[in-house]
This record gives C-alpha cells, sequence and structure tokens, in this order.
C-alpha cells in the first residue's frame, strides 16, 4: 500500500515517520517544494530501519508529482501558518490556492486515492478539497477531530491520574479553539462514565484545556504541535488502509447529518477502506447541540471568506 504526504515540514515528516515504523504502508513517498528538503528527511528516517527494524521504503522528491503515481491514500499537510498582522481572509486565499494546486496534481497522477487534509484552517481546506476536486465526499476526510480527541484523552487522564489507554473520549465540531465540542458527558474511564470520578468543575476545566490545547503548546514551543498531529494523521491513515474501521471524529461534509448541509465539520465517522464509510448520527442533549451549531455558524464564516477569495 502506498502513501503520499504532500509538507515534509514538522507534521508531514513525523507522520511519515510513524507511519514507517508501524508499517501501516509498504511505501511512502515524501513531496515537498523546498529543493532536497524531502530527499533529506525522507533519508534521515530511513536510516532508522537497521536500528528499530521496519521496511518501509521511504521516498523524498522536491515536487516532483509523477513518483506519487498510484498512492492509495494522499496527505495534504502543506500551507503556511498564520504570520502576526496577517488577516484570516489573507491566510485563507494563500492555504486555499495551495491546497487547491495540490490536491489537483495529486489527482492526476492518483485519481482513485483517499484524501485527509491537514492543512489549515482544516474544515475549511476539506471543504475546499471536495468542492474543488469534485470527489465522492466518502474520500475527502480532515484530519482534527482524531488530533483533538487525543488531546481531550491526555487531559482527561492527566485529571484522573489514570492511565491514558483506559479512557474514551471523543471531540466533535469545528477544529479550533472556540468551535471544538469535547463531548465530557459521553466520556468514559473503562466504560464508566468520568463523571462518576470527577467534579462537574474538574470537567469544565478539562475541557477548557482541551480547547486551547494547540495553542498551549505553541505558546510552550514558539511554533505549531507536531508530535501528536503527526501520529493522529498515521492514525486516521492506518484505519483506512487496514479497513480497521475504527470510530474517528473527522471534518466531513454533511448532508443533513445532524440537521446540517453543504458543511465540512467534526463528526463521529466509521473509517475504512472506503474512507468514510458511515457518519454516525449520535444523540446530543440541547447544550451539545446548541454548541455544534455556533460551531458550524463559525465554519460557514470561515468558508464565506474563502468563496470571497477564490470568487
Amino acid at each position: 500500500m502506498k502513501v503520499t504526504i504532500v509538507g515534509a515540514g514538522n507534521v508531514g515528516a513525523t507522520c511519515a515517520d510513524v507511519m514507517a515504523y508501524r508499517g501501516i504502508a509498504s511505501e511512502i513517498v515524501v513531496l515537498d517544494i523546498k529543493e532536497g528538503f524531502a530527499e533529506g528527511k525522507a533519508m534521515d528516517i530511513s536510516q532508522c530501519t537497521s536500528n528499530t527494524g521496519f521496511n518501509t521504503r521511504v521516498t523524498g522528491v522536491t515536487n516532483d508529482y509523477s513518483k506519487t503515481a498510484n498512492s492509495d491514500v494522499v496527505v495534504i499537510t502543506s500551507g503556511i501558518p498564520r504570520k502576526p498582522g496577517m488577516t484570516r481572509e489573507e491566510l485563507i486565499g494563500i492555504n486555499a490556492g495551495i491546497v487547491k494546486g495540490v490536491a489537483e496534481n495529486l489527482l492526476k497522477h492518483s485519481p482513485d486515492a483517499i484524501m485527509v487534509v491537514v492543512s489549515n484552517p482544516m474544515d475549511t481546506m476539506t471543504y475546499l478539497a471536495l468542492k474543488s476536486t469534485g470527489l465522492p465526499k466518502n474520500r475527502i476526510i480532515g484530519m482534527g477531530g482524531a488530533l483533538d480527541s487525543s488531546r481531550f484523552k491526555y487531559y482527561l487522564a492527566k485529571a484522573l491520574d489514570k492511565p491514558i489507554n483506559d479512557i474514551s473520549a471523543m471531540v466533535i465540531g469545528g477544529h479550533g479553539d472556540t468551535t471544538m465540542i469535547p463531548l465530557t458527558r459521553l466520556a468514559s474511564y473503562n466504560g464508566i462514565p468520568v463523571s462518576e470520578f470527577l467534579s462537574e468543575d474538574a470537567l469544565a476545566k478539562v475541557a477548557a484545556d482541551t480547547m486551547v490545547g494547540g495553542a498551549t503548546l505553541t505558546g510552550l514551543l514558539g511554533t505549531s504541535a507536531w508530535y501528536a498531529p503527526g501520529a493522529s494523521v498515521a492514525y486516521l491513515v492506518d484505519s483506512i488502509l487496514n479497513d480497521q474501521k475504527k470510530m474517528i471524529a473527522c471534518s466531513v461534509f454533511l448532508e443533513g447529518e445532524y440537521g446540517f448541509n453543504d458543511i465540512c465539520i467534526g463528526v463521529p465517522c466509521i473509517i475504512g477502506k472506503n474512507g468514510v464509510e458511515e457518519i454516525l448520527n449520535i444523540n446530543l442533549n440541547d447544550t451539545e447541540k446548541a454548541a455544534l451549531a455556533k460551531s458550524a455558524d463559525a465554519v460557514r464564516a470561515m468558508n464565506a471568506d474563502l468563496k470571497s477569495v477564490l470568487g
């Protein structure tokens, strides 16, 4: 199975490293526009082989999409972060042009691939990829919920002082500090609701910490995180390539689910060999429904900026 990752930066390279180490794909191509950058990252990862025991072939290329041919999954991490003084519309305009061009080039060589979008603003870039390529909605997946949910589990495990792998929890909504919705009501520790162990105030703090999880790391690191984002992409790709049918919160195109249409936003999905195999309509309470509606409004506002810059 072959995976292409566009963008050899921290997230893309970490994703390649995790997938290679875990043997998720037999071949990984990392592509970047910076001369020699992807080649160097691929070489560095490949030189781990004798010490870690993986046999995945990792290749780096500079802007040569022909090398990505016949990929089963393509991952788009390319784009720029928002810089001081840059408006949201300017960021969307620049990244929209990048994502649109990358998606079109990838599909020329891998017309049957499933596309995973990581570039920010992620929900809007997923919507752009869907609209610009015309692919069926099951083949365009925005990776945000997997990362947000992993951060939610981290903060829950920390509050409970229990192993993180014993925690089940999910974040839905937009992939942003003010738009994500940690579902504290449905979170559990070994099948028992976490509300049995944590007070309302403690759960509220966990939710608040989760929502600023990315910003917290940016403040500490001086740049965006990459280990957890890269691992989250690999987790999602693993479920696709190995048809694991895991339930993962992903940004997907809705056509009536949760009462929304013509929007990509994070909801629980079954992810398998066909990409999005099912969108799960879980029962939300009134508070959660209101939060999701507010989140959708914010994503729509971002999409409106996209339409204004693309015309």
